[in-house]
């Protein structure tokens, strides 16, 4: 986001096909130990009420349709946060016959059916740290500057 967002973000949280580690990883960063609620994070049970959704896991070819449903229900502008290897590119799912990968290929079918995407903020690790989570949400929110370039190299 380019300016500072000082609200409450809203996210719905979604699997979409992995083992569960970075789900356990984002309910550990609502604890009272790493504390996502003094940043404004909520979770919301639906995502027509969310401005930001959080996808863990490489996206199955079984749960393709209620993804790309979920991220249409979502009002703009919407935001995604891909978390983990598995939700940022695949993981060692990347190539599977019952997976199209990560949030990149995800970002093709979205575009092919005219839904369109206003950000996307990737989170690696394998499980990603709720520190990290934490650190994703800042920078949503503007309080971090971003530690990296904004080109990602992909290798075809």
């Amino acid at each position: 986001m380019s300016e500072s967002v000082k609200r409450s973000i809203w996210v719905y949280h979604l699997n979409t096909g992995g083992c569960n580690a970075c789900d356990i990883e984002v309910l550990d960063a609502l604890t009272p130990w790493f504390d996502a609620e003094r940043f404004g994070v909520k979770l919301v049970p639906s995502p027509r009420q969310a401005d930001v959704i959080l996808l863990t896991g490489p996206v199955t070819i079984e749960a393709l349709p209620k993804v790309v449903n979920a991220i249409e229900a979502m009002p703009r502008p919407r935001y995604i946060i891909a978390l983990g290897s598995c939700g940022v590119g695949g993981g060692i799912w990347h190539d599977t016959y019952s997976t199209i990968g990560g949030v990149r290929e995800l970002l093709k079918v979205l575009e092919a059916r005219g839904v369109k995407v206003d950000g996307v903020y990737y989170v690696p690790g394998c499980p990603v740290r709720p520190e990290s989570v934490l650190y994703a949400v800042a920078l949503f929110k503007g309080l971090v500057e971003k530690k990296v370039k904004s080109e990602v190299a992909y290798s075809e």
